[in-house]
């Protein structure tokens, strides 16, 4: 008992606001990893993650069951559920891929807000765990293990303001690369290579365009990231 109530405490402690300087260079490692070439095609697995495992979380909550989850080495995954080919329950699951990411990132960057930096890591842990047990290839399985591994470490091992540092790096990286995919996902629209996007999908289950879609995922995306920033900034202004 004594073990598990050292945990929460620990789990459900507050931390003091970043420094301005460490707050605005976890911002730019964030942005470099979202914005250049080179990173991006291996950052882009942890939006990948994030994207898929939205798809299954919505699945879940409106009562669609959940069959497993792919991830493959091109950054592309597959999540697949049962139930009614269509409906609010299956739009609702489709809708959530790219906007999952931006209000992961949206919820985390709240948590920030309110000092909980070790608590966001260790429910990221949590979350990945969860993941882990719907994964259905071992590319994915590797994938997922090796952000939970990275993760855990920094829970586990590094000093406060590190883990502070950490948690707000994971939250700009969410915040900001989830409007990239959106980018990308109609890029690929117009080269035609993306006819079963999720937003084609959509299109076909609610009959309303697939650039609609897209915008709305921008919107989201969009909107999670200029109120995230805000509340990650407000201790700077406040």
């Amino acid at each position: 008992m004594a073990a598990v109530e050292e945990f929460w405490t620990r789990v459900s402690a507050t931390s003091p606001p970043l420094p301005a300087w460490v707050l605005a260079l976890s911002a730019a490692l964030a942005a470099l990893l979202v914005l250049s070439p080179t990173l991006w095609r291996s950052s882009r697995h942890a939006v990948t993650i994030a994207h898929e495992g939205a798809h299954g979380l919505a699945a879940l909550v409106t009562g669609r069951r959940l069959s497993g989850i792919r991830l493959h080495s091109d950054t592309s995954g597959v999540t697949v559920s049962a139930g009614r080919p269509t409906g609010p329950g299956m739009v609702l699951t489709a809708a959530a891929g790219y906007t999952g990411p931006g209000l992961f990132g949206l919820g985390a960057a709240a948590l920030l807000a309110a000092g909980y930096a070790v608590g966001l890591l260790w429910a990221l842990l949590l979350l990945l765990a969860l993941l882990l047990v719907q994964i259905r290839n071992w590319y994915g399985l590797w994938s997922v293990l090796v952000t939970a591994a990275l993760v855990f470490a920094a829970t586990w091992w590094m000093p406060a303001p590190g883990q502070a540092a950490f948690a707000h790096g994971v939250t700009w990286f969410l915040l900001l690369a989830a409007p990239r995919t959106v980018l990308e996902l109609q890029r690929s629209r117009r080269r035609g290579t993306a006819r079963d996007s999720d937003a084609d999908q959509l299109a076909r289950l609610t009959r309303l365009p697939g650039l609609l879609w897209v915008g709305l995922f921008l919107l989201v995306d969009g909107g999670a990231l200029v109120l995230g920033t805000s509340w990650l900034v407000a201790p700077l202004t406040g």
